[in-house]
């Protein structure tokens, strides 16, 4: 297995990650992921995952109802000590209107549940899920800070918030000594690389370490599909497709990976995610799995390394187009003759 420091924090986490969205068994948002009705085959599923190294488990509340939490506390019991949780916060829980957001109302009296449900006394990351447009961030940012400082919460982050927002947010923590962001957690895959333009520079300009959901963009990376079986013989994309994705890019990336796959003797899934692993911003992958099989070819990325003609390579057949002002300043930002003195400069000084 391999390891990383959460940004620029002394927390240490597996790179490869287990992702618990699949555990229990309700009705909402994310249901249709949901497969592991059994604590039986969630004990199996983590017992599988900690055998091989892994110490990051990741969940959120509004994961079948808090099912996924509690199944997780169940199946980690006493290893809970030797593990990070990572669980979030804001989607609706609740018919109530207060039931949902990141109000301090919220925040707090989810945390409380989320520690419940868990059979733990802290969470090691909380992260806030969604951005909440209703309530100013100063009342999000302080309500963390309050759980950071009480202990109950180790380190706090995002999910699925823009860089201008992040930012905001940070500049707030440092201004006024608050709990800082220390994890992001967002989509980031082969086909899904819109992350990179603003997040992943402020990720790491941060000291931000960037938790990378749906690594094989919902299952299409996984190798079932392909431009001659577009519907995977049924998998899930053919119940919940979510994720927009250029196809013509997408399908051309399936192709090379099977190359790469077939020469290797590994997986196509493994490749992807073998992928993702080179990308310095990226501390932990959130493998999801609802079969003890499935999950024991993801983990198998752990050992891969591609060469940096295979990178470059999936690299450039899924670049995704700049959108403005990024690709302005790829063109214009760089005064070449100070480029050049800068260089010079500094191989001199590496010389002396």
């Amino acid at each position: 297995m391999q390891y990383a420091r959460l940004g620029d924090t002394g927390l240490i986490v597996s790179r490869l990650a287990f992702g618990a969205m699949t555990f229990g068994t309700s009705d909402g948002i994310f249901a249709a992921v949901s497969k592991v009705a059994g604590q039986d085959l969630a004990n199996q599923l983590v017992h599988k995952a900690l055998d091989a190294g892994i110490n990051h488990f990741n969940t959120a509340d509004v994961y079948t109802a808090g099912q996924s939490e509690t199944m997780l506390g169940k199946a980690l019991g006493a290893r809970r000590q030797d593990v990070v949780i990572s669980t979030k916060v804001g989607f609706r829980t609740g018919p109530a209107l207060v039931h949902q957001g990141l109000s301090r109302h919220h925040i707090l009296a989810s945390a409380e549940d989320s520690l419940r449900r868990l059979g733990t006394d802290y969470i090691d990351v909380y992260l806030v899920h969604r951005p909440d447009l209703f309530t100013p961030i100063e009342e999000t940012l302080e309500a963390l800070d309050t759980l950071a400082r009480t202990g109950k919460v180790r380190y706090v982050g995002f999910s699925n918030w823009n860089a201008w927002r992040a930012a905001k947010a940070v500049g707030l923590q440092i201004q006024n000594g608050w709990a800082r962001f220390r994890a992001a957690e967002m989509y980031y895959s082969l086909v899904g690389r819109d992350v990179e333009q603003e997040i992943v520079p402020f990720a790491q300009d941060a000291g931000i370490g960037i938790l990378a959901w749906s690594p094989l963009a919902g299952g299409f990376l996984s190798g079932k599909y392909s431009r001659e079986n577009p519907q995977g013989d049924g998998g899930r994309l053919a119940a919940i497709d979510f994720i927009p994705r250029d196809q013509e890019k997408s399908y051309n990336a399936i192709e090379r990976l099977r190359t790469i796959a077939s020469a290797r003797g590994e997986s196509v899934a493994q490749i992807a995610l073998a992928w993702l692993l080179a990308k310095p911003a990226v501390s932990s992958i959130l493998l999801g799995a609802n079969k003890v099989s499935q999950l024991e070819d993801n983990l198998g990325a752990a050992d891969l390394s591609l060469s940096s003609e295979e990178i470059a390579s999936l690299d450039e057949l899924t670049a995704p187009a700049l959108v403005y002002p990024n690709w302005f300043a790829a063109r214009a930002a760089v005064d070449v003759p100070v480029r050049d003195a800068l260089t010079g400069q500094k191989e001199i000084q590496t010389g002396a």
